[in-house]
């Protein structure tokens, strides 16, 4: 069973502003929480497109979204490809790119990914070392432990994971395999557990979070999707379009901040003007000027919403 409590489920339903009659995408299906409730609010006239790579979560959303499935289009994609399925679907486009009228994302990996045993995405089940989201992909985790080179290793733990001792565990990784592969997530743990100090494995929960969500970027290519996936979303938006895009991790929020900083409207003329002269023109704007986060509310019932920011985007 796909059980799954979905963050921010109307805080960013709220932020798409729903018409009925509009073209909705939700980029990252997952449980079917926020597909299910911008569903709900849509029309005869509207439609929602949902994207997921998860063979088992397009399966779910089939019985959760049933009711509506007379609107929902499911497409079996990472979200990198967004405008070309758009496209497929049969979107109505101006210039040849598809109008939208309401794109979100929910990044990073659901509970029931993490949950799964058999994925190898978690350090609290001993299972073979995967962390593929979509289960066809070429790259595993098993694949970077046991052939990437010490530095490549070190570099990705430090990046994507941000994690402090990355050059002490690639060693030990490195060693621990030359007598024989890297097989599991227990075998993983272990070893990044012996590459951090006794007194820094102490604090800040289990030691090998950092080490795990690191590999599951990479083997994903997480950060490349969102930023390829964010680009198109700007350009597939349609005039009084929204954005809305729940993040979990520093690097994922500092991406979509960027990105929409690099198209808001920017006016460079002196402060002392009294009017606008230079003609500067955006193409979006900030519907929140800060991040909207979890309420103390639902971080009682969903601890794992404790990092989530929405940022939310409207296409002038």
């Amino acid at each position: 069973m796909f059980q799954h409590i979905t963050v921010l489920l109307e805080e960013a339903v709220k932020g798409l502003n729903i018409k009925p009659n509009g073209i909705y995408v939700d980029c990252t299906l997952g449980g079917a929480g926020h597909s299910e409730l911008i569903a709900s609010r849509l029309g005869d006239g509207g439609r929602l497109i949902a994207f997921d790579q998860d063979d088992a979560a397009l399966n779910n959303a089939k019985v959760k979204l049933s009711p509506y499935m007379d609107k929902v289009t499911l497409v079996k994609s990472n979200f990198r490809y967004l405008e070309e399925k758009l496209l497929e679907c049969g979107v109505p486009t101006k210039d040849g790119v598809p109008q939208v009228d309401g794109i979100l994302f929910d990044l990073g990996v659901s509970s029931p990914q993490l949950d799964e045993a058999d994925r190898g995405f978690s350090y609290n089940h001993d299972a073979p070392l995967d962390m593929r989201m979509d289960q066809g992909g070429a790259l595993t985790a098993y694949d970077i432990v046991n052939s990437w080179d010490e530095r490549e290793i070190s570099r990705i733990l430090s990046h994507y994971g941000e994690e402090k001792f990355a050059r002490s565990i690639a060693r030990k990784i490195i060693q621990a395999r030359e007598n024989a592969p890297v097989e599991t997530t227990g075998e993983l743990a272990e070893l990044i557990k012996s590459g951090i100090p006794a007194a820094a494995r102490r604090t800040g929960g289990h030691p090998a979070k950092r080490s795990f969500q690191a590999l599951r970027i990479a083997v994903n290519d997480e950060l490349g999707a969102e930023e390829t996936a964010l680009e198109q979303t700007v350009r597939c938006l349609a005039p009084e379009g929204r954005a809305s895009v729940i993040t979990f991790h520093s690097l994922e929020d500092r991406i979509c901040k960027q990105l929409f900083a690099k198209y808001i409207e920017k006016c460079t003329c002196p402060p002392d003007f009294p009017m606008c002269v230079c003609g500067g023109t955006g193409t979006l704007r900030l519907v929140n000027r800060k991040p909207i986060v979890p309420s103390e509310q639902e971080l009682e019932l969903n601890p794992r919403a404790r990092s989530a920011k929405l940022r939310v985007a409207e296409k002038l």
